[in-house]
């Protein structure tokens, strides 16, 4: 099973991430967090990404095909992979359209900016300072958002309310995934 979790920063993507790999026995697989590793460990992809992050900005391309694809290959055995934060524009979803089986979903969790906002305001973390939220929020828009259109063209699309407790917006997203057939995948 190969899943994509898309959403705007705060939406809830790591908390659902935890949850999906944990049900289906899949390997998570969070840009997110291979990034935020790579810059604790000083490695030279983390000292070039963090000058990107702390700006709010999307890592190029390069660094990010570099983490992921160690990491595939580290896991390639595994039953399925859950990609979270991957892929972030056009460019990286056709990179991976042609790198191991195809997709078997794309799972959008819809959250209004006011709410992401909100939560991200009750977190610690460096990058969840006002200005660098917009920023965040900002760059979602522009440069995630067309990846929507991409994958609901190909029949993988599948929104989800993300509003609600942790446990509705799984029973959400298991709903669609476990759900009556899907339609045939557009390859």
């Amino acid at each position: 099973m190969r899943i994509i979790l898309i959403g705007p920063p705060g939406a809830g993507k790591g908390t659902q991430a935890q949850r999906l790999v944990e049900h289906y026995g899949i390997v998570h697989l969070s840009t997110g967090e291979m990034l935020r590793q790579a810059v604790r460990e000083q490695t030279d992809s983390g000292r070039e990404a963090a000058a990107y992050m702390d700006a709010g900005q999307l890592v190029p391309d390069e660094i990010i095909f570099k983490l992921v694809d160690e990491r595939l290959h580290r896991e390639q055995h595994a039953k399925g992979v859950l990609f979270d934060g991957f892929p972030r524009n056009l460019a990286q979803a056709r990179t991976l359209d042609r790198t191991g089986p195809p997709l078997d979903a794309t799972i959008e969790l819809s959250v209004p900016d006011a709410e992401v906002i909100r939560r991200l305001s009750g977190r610690r973390r460096t990058d969840d300072e006002p200005a660098v939220i917009g920023e965040r929020l900002k760059t979602f828009r522009n440069a995630t958002r067309p990846l929507l259109e991409y994958y609901r063209e190909k029949g993988l699309l599948r929104s989800i309310d993300g509003m609600g407790t942790p446990e509705q917006v799984f029973e959400r997203i298991r709903a669609v995934l476990d759900g009556p057939a899907r339609p045939a995948r557009q390859e």
